[in-house]
């Protein structure tokens, strides 16, 4: 049997994995605002929590973790009962539904999620795998509605191409 949107899947899968294991191995390694420079003064790994969005908006709003779920319930439908997506869209779609899902889990479990990425030499807000992932995928959406035609627009060519064909044969 044959997955419908199956690199939907597979990217959701294994960015959640790698956000679940990185959360994991910098909550079991380090002490609560511990930094490890990878590239000092450029690049940290600093354990931190956010009660609350990116960039600490809305601290302790409870009402993220049910936002959490209800992107993921619906990228989920979407998924499995919406039409079969190109794989960029999939991708996309997929690794927004790991973002959410991974900040979701912890604000279910911890009521906070867990950041450690520090760039430090922007002083950028710590944030973590999740956070890439829901930002890749919006990055792989933009990307394709910049350069993918509109299927609006394949039709008027395919349309266009069977004139021409049959003026062609007149």
């Amino acid at each position: 049997m044959k997955f419908k949107n199956s690199v939907f899947w597979i990217a959701a899968l294994i960015s959640l994995g790698f956000d679940r294991f990185t959360k994991y191995w910098v909550v079991q390694n380090f002490e609560f605002k511990e930094s490890w420079a990878l590239w000092p003064d450029v690049f940290h790994f600093t354990y931190v929590t956010n009660p609350g969005a990116a960039f600490s908006l809305f601290p302790g709003a409870a009402w993220l973790r049910w936002l959490s779920l209800a992107v993921s319930l619906g990228l989920i439908a979407l998924a499995c009962f919406g039409p079969r997506f190109n794989p960029w869209e999939q991708a996309g779609y997929g690794l927004i539904l790991a973002g959410a899902l991974g900040n979701g889990i912890d604000r279910f479990v911890a009521g906070e999620v867990v950041d450690f990425l520090h760039f430090k030499l922007i002083n950028f807000p710590i944030f973590n795998v999740a956070d890439v992932s829901i930002n890749l995928g919006i990055i792989c959406l933009i990307l394709l509605s910049i350069f993918m035609p509109h299927p609006t627009e394949k039709i008027k060519k395919t349309q266009q191409q069977k004139i021409s064909n049959i003026t062609k044969q007149d």
